[in-house]
């Protein structure tokens, strides 16, 4: 009889049932996904990218990282450190990072070569009408072209949201821990 306790006993151990991982590489997958729709829609339908519209994307991060974080406590008997929020929410930004950031490349490469066109002159006027000389135009436009054209979009992308991705997950992981007690 005591052997059976002492089994129990093993086999009742902090070990989360899943990793942080499995968890931000899932809730990556559909927040990637359902970016890179909200990209297509706004760079087919709108003219000016820096509309409201973008922000939208952000909020479906915000709350993916939360659903992600409320799925990982769900199987861990409802706990989960700081740590393992802010690594799910990193985990989560990357994955869904690569995905909008390549389907972006895809899209302005292949499927509307003319957009980064139409972006550059709406950007162009935006300028002139700041009352900009044409040096500074013209540089600032030279500067956006770098950033804008081959791969190095994808780079970019994926760096600016992992940046956001991981502030985020800072902010929403203080709100959504729920740290096991140390002698349970």
């Amino acid at each position: 009889m005591r052997s059976s306790n002492f089994l129990f006993a093993v086999e009742h151990t902090s070990t989360p049932a899943v990793s942080p991982a499995s968890v931000g590489i899932r809730y990556g997958l559909f927040v990637g996904i359902i970016a890179s729709i909200l990209s297509f829609l706004q760079m087919s339908f709108i003219q000016d990218p820096e509309t409201p519209f973008r922000w939208l994307s952000t909020v479906v991060s915000i709350v993916g990282i939360w659903l992600a974080h409320k799925q990982f406590k769900q199987v861990n008997a409802g706990f989960m450190s700081y740590g393992q929020g802010l690594g799910i929410g990193t985990i989560l930004s990357v994955v869904a990072g690569l995905i909008s950031s390549v389907f972006g490349y895809l899209y302005v490469s292949f499927i509307d070569p003319a957009y980064m066109n139409r972006v550059m002159e709406l950007q162009r006027a935006k300028m002139e009408a700041r009352g900009m000389d044409d040096a500074q135009i013209e540089q600032g436009m030279a500067m956006a072209e770098k950033f804008s054209s081959g791969p190095i979009v994808i780079l970019f992308g994926l760096i600016l949201v992992v940046i956001i991705g991981f502030v985020i997950s800072l902010i929403v992981s203080a709100f959504t821990k729920h740290t096991r007690p140390e002698f349970e």
